[in-house]
């Protein structure tokens, strides 16, 4: 564990904030950032499991909202996104060789808050593909996680019939002639937020948060992410389609969905609260996808719930 940059003056989060390099199980490099309290003296550790294209940075406010509730947290750059290890020759496309090769990742960021005695309990929230691999390591049972908050988690991807086949048909021929990483059609090789104005995107209706997010990957271009190679859509519809067959985790858990929601498939995100007892769903009205990166109202609910989920079982 060495320690690795962490770019302050974007992430805007509490002042303790450092960040180290690790290194997963199959050698892959990562990134992680901690940011305990000042005081020393915290309820406990949020684990900040991020969605695809995202870096630690981004959620430098969520850390100090975390931290006005009484919570230490950490973030993780997954293998493949900010300033982790890239897997393609293009740094610009998204790609993972197999899905659950990010529970790697999540193993050795349990290992670095162990290692550094950060305050338990541990709790994990995580936002869109973090949801997706946050779900998936509750389902095991060595996990340290005490209770479970989501954020719009990518338990299905918001794909139409017509793009899934596409991927179906596409995918093993690509794969065939070995051009599954090439880039996802519809997608660009640009961030979002830099070829996206804010008027119609899918991410926020709160215009601050879009330009945060935006500076952090105009200022800072390693961070920098585009769209998903075809294998790592394959990948994802395969997790998605394997984890939907699987028993919820007897775990404490609430599950934010905007009504605005474009990205995720909200009907797949239903099926499975239905299935889960302990999990309520949170529907909030007008929120997009990046419910902590909403409007400063839809951001207090979110991290209010939260930190009282938590604080109802830290025992």
């Amino acid at each position: 564990m060495e320690n690795a940059p962490y770019f302050a003056d974007v992430a805007d989060g509490p002042e303790t904030g450092r960040a180290y390099w690790l290194t997963a199980s199959d050698g892959v490099r990562i990134r992680a950032s901690v940011w305990p309290l000042a005081s020393g003296d915290a309820k406990g550790t949020v684990f900040i499991l991020p969605g695809r294209t995202e870096c630690i940075e981004k959620y430098g406010r969520g850390a100090s909202d975390f931290a006005a509730l009484g919570y230490a947290s950490l973030a993780i750059d997954w293998r493949g996104q900010g300033i982790a290890d890239r897997l393609l020759p293009n740094r610009n496309i998204g790609h993972v060789e197999t899905f659950s090769d990010y529970q790697k990742d999540l193993d050795a960021v349990i290992a670095m808050a162990d290692a550094l005695a950060l305050p338990k309990p541990y709790f994990l929230m995580g936002h869109s593909m973090g949801g997706a691999i946050g779900l998936r390591a509750l389902m095991g049972d060595a996990h340290p996680f005490k209770a479970a908050t989501f954020s719009a988690p990518m338990w299905g991807i918001g794909l139409n019939l017509i793009q899934r086949a596409m991927i179906r048909v596409l995918g093993p021929m690509f794969s065939a002639v070995g051009k599954s990483g090439r880039i996802a059609i519809g997608t660009r090789e640009q961030p979002y937020m830099l070829w996206k104005s804010f008027e119609g995107n899918t991410l926020t209706s709160n215009r601050e948060m879009y330009d945060y997010m935006a500076r952090q990957v105009a200022e800072y271009p390693d961070l920098a992410l585009g769209g998903p190679s075809v294998h790592w859509v394959q990948e994802s519809l395969r997790e998605n389609e394997e984890v939907a067959g699987l028993p919820s985790p007897d775990l404490p858990a609430l599950c934010f969905l905007g009504t605005d929601e474009q990205i995720v498939h909200t009907d797949a995100v239903r099926r499975r609260v239905t299935q889960w007892p302990r999990c309520e769903l949170v529907e909030v009205e007008g929120a997009r996808h990046e419910i902590p990166m909403e409007t400063p109202e839809t951001r207090a609910q979110f991290y209010g719930k939260s930190a009282a989920l938590f604080d109802a079982h830290r025992g």
